[in-house]
């Protein structure tokens, strides 16, 4: 174990020493290390996707081997145990529809849902058969 802990310590000054040589080469900054944590980020949520999907499948199977289980043997294994891991295995399954759904509704932007904005309403008097504009409707002479 002492070994270990020695050859873990060397590793890390080598690492600690020939940190400078490669800090020194390109030009370290704000702006390139947001723009790499920006690029390193990108993955998360294909990652997460299929944790949710590994997980969710782990589950499912754990949930089923209880309720076989439970239906074996009552007493000592409750139903609830393989119903809950069931609801939360197939939760975990539906997970990344879910994250595709609010991504498509919010945007790639962020920005969010933009509500139409109301642009004139304009009324024609002695237009139509009720003298009111578009037949007597009343919403006709509004535009978007």
């Amino acid at each position: 174990m002492k070994r270990f802990f020695y050859s873990a310590s060397a590793a890390v000054i080598a690492g600690l020493m020939t940190a400078p040589a490669w800090a020194a080469q390109g030009g370290n900054n704000f702006s390139s290390i947001g723009s790499n944590i920006i690029a390193s980020v990108r993955d998360v949520p294909g990652l997460l996707s299929g944790l949710a999907y590994l997980f969710g499948l782990v589950l499912g199977v754990t949930g089923i081997l209880k309720v076989k289980d439970s239906v074996e043997n009552p007493a000592r294994t409750p139903l609830k145990d393989g119903a809950i891991r069931l609801l939360a295995g197939g939760a975990l399954f539906a997970l990344p529809v879910v994250f595709e759904a609010m991504q498509n509704t919010i945007g790639q932007g962020g920005g969010g849902v933009v509500a139409p904005s109301l642009a004139g309403v304009g009324f024609g008097a002695g237009r139509g058969a009720g003298g009111g504009g578009c037949g007597g409707s009343f919403g006709c002479g509004v535009t978007f």
